[in-house]
């Protein structure tokens, strides 16, 4: 498991379920995203996202972008 507070770079597809945003990642799993703009335009889409653990699969996203 990996540790909160640790740096995450990872490349996956961006999904919304509901109101929430995701990170379906290539490795497996998937992060729940804590966005600071919303990037609807990337949704189903590949994406490399950059952020920091906060929580159990939690990622406050410093930025999300297309791979």
């Amino acid at each position: 498991m990996v540790a909160t507070g640790t740096r995450i770079n990872e490349i996956g597809t961006l999904i919304r379920d509901g109101g929430a945003f995701y990170l379906r990642r290539d490795v497996g799993g998937r992060y729940e995203l804590e966005l600071h703009r919303t990037p609807v335009d990337l949704v189903e889409k590949r994406v490399r996202l950059i952020g920091t653990l906060v929580g159990p699969d939690l990622v406050n996203a410093d930025g999300v972008a297309p791979a």
